[in-house]
Order: structure tokens, then sequence, then C-alpha cells
């Protein structure tokens, strides 16, 4: 046999003989990642205790009237009007989740399954636009829904993105106007 085959023969891998060396850094690895899931956690609730001056949320009147637009899609959260990226957490509000949409003369009122409701009061509507990202959620411009308003004495703004995109204009022109008239009757 030539040299290089004789090479190529005698290689191959070395037998692992340290297991505790190797079960000692796969434990040190899942308490790593324990230890940054906790703190992220943490994180969470200290927001969430930082905005606790915030009000409960306001739900829906029994009597809201008849439906202007109907949508069912994504909440994506909601943020301080303005700043993209500060989420709010308190009362749920950071709670990703599926949303039906329903606008009425008496306001917006988002259904969220497994997740708390809350409704916006036409009179706290503030405006709505289109935009491309809310915090933790980048998409395409004019992909998501902001709705902005007023909740205690703060301006927030809440994403959306309906399961048919195409409604999303209707839904910026209609709340815009909606706001425009409750304006002018202030």
């Amino acid at each position: 046999m030539t040299p290089v085959i004789l090479l190529a023969a005698e290689r191959k891998s070395a037998e692992v003989t340290d297991w505790a060396a190797r079960i000692g850094w796969l434990v040190g690895l899942a308490l790593f990642v324990a230890l940054v899931y906790w703190l992220m956690r943490e994180g969470w609730k200290w927001r969430a205790t930082l905005q606790s001056d915030l009000p409960g949320l306001p739900t829906a009147p029994p009597d809201a009237g008849p439906a202007k637009l109907n949508m069912s899609g994504r909440y994506h959260g909601s943020t301080t009007a303005g700043q993209w990226l500060d989420r709010i957490v308190a009362h749920g509000l950071g709670t990703r989740s599926r949303a039906e949409l329903t606008l009425t003369d008496a306001g917006l009122d988002v259904v969220r399954p497994g997740a708390t409701d809350f409704f916006v009061p036409a009179e706290r509507l503030r405006g709505a636009r289109l935009d491309k990202g809310i915090a933790g959620k980048v998409l395409t411009e004019g992909g998501l829904l902001v709705v902005t308003w007023e909740h205690g004495d703060k301006l927030l703004d809440s994403g959306f993105r309906s399961d048919r995109a195409a409604e999303h204009n209707d839904w910026v022109d209609t709340l815009n106007h909606m706001i425009d008239k409750t304006e002018g009757a202030r």
C-alpha cells in the first residue's frame, strides 16, 4: 500500500471518553438558557409594574349600536404613541393574539380570544394610519393598521393586521372620518 492510503485508513475519530465533562457542559448550557428566560420574564413583569399607572381597560357598552366595519386578524400589541419600540404590557396590552375588531358609533371594540378584550370609546380615538411596524413586528410598508387612542393621560398606538390586508384602507378612512366628526362636535 502507498503511504497516502495508509494515512487515510488510519484516520478515525477519537472515542469520547470524558462523558462527565460533556454532561457538565450540557447542564451548564441548560441552566444558562433557563437564567436568560427567567431574566426576560422578570423584565416583562418589571415593565408592567412601571406602567401600573395606566387605568384598567374599558369594556364595550351593551348598546354600542350597529357595526360600521368588522375585521378579523391579529393584534400585535400597543406602544406609546410615536415610539414604535416602547411596548405597553400593562393590563395585557403587550399580549399578541387573534382579534375581532368592530367599529360602531360608540367606538372600537377589540375582542381577543385568550387575552383581555378592550374597548376604545369614540371620543378617545385620535387617529389611524398604515405603518410598517410596531414593537416586535415589522411588515412591508402599509402592512399594519395602527390606531392611536388616549388611555388615561397617555396616547397609545395599537397595531392590527387584517386577514385581508385590502381592508386596511377602508379602516383608516372610516376611523379618521369618524374622529374628525367627533372632534368637530366637541
